[in-house]
């Protein structure tokens, strides 16, 4: 399966009151981790956007385990979950780069929309290098 691990120092300024990760906080991780894996694939948000194109996330789900701490580090791993032609699964878990233990697991869904009207499109029809490469991803996580 492919996948990216990036690397994340827990600082001061996003834990909360009781001095864990402020949950929220994950969600961006796992924006970081998102960016990683496609670059990973050769692509980037930023020429899909020139290009009249966004992604936005239509679903989000995490499940929570043991709580990262300031001073720790985390790793996300984030792969291809699932794709089918218009929808794009990734999923997430984040860990303790120590331990290996879970923080938290998760996935975002999101779906291809023009810039202008955010009507949803095929990839295959106005970005068939992503939808190759995705493809070509989730068939090799099978």
């Amino acid at each position: 399966m492919a996948y990216t691990e990036t690397e994340i120092e827990v600082r001061y300024a996003e834990t909360d009151q009781m001095g864990v990760v402020y949950h929220a906080n994950y969600l961006i991780w796992m924006e970081l981790g998102r960016t990683r894996f496609i670059e990973s694939l050769g692509l980037r948000y930023f020429d899909m956007e020139q290009l009249g194109y966004l992604s936005p996330v239509i679903d989000v789900a995490i499940h929570y385990g043991k709580p990262l701490r300031y001073g720790q580090n985390a790793i996300v791993k984030t792969w291809l979950e699932a794709y089918d032609g218009v929808r794009v699964t990734y999923g997430y878990e984040i860990r303790y780069a120590e331990s290996g233990e879970i923080a938290i697991t998760g996935e975002t869904k999101h779906v291809c929309v023009t810039k202008d009207s955010f009507k949803p499109v095929a990839l295959k029809r106005v970005l068939k290098e992503w939808h190759d490469k995705y493809q070509k991803a989730v068939e090799g996580a099978k």
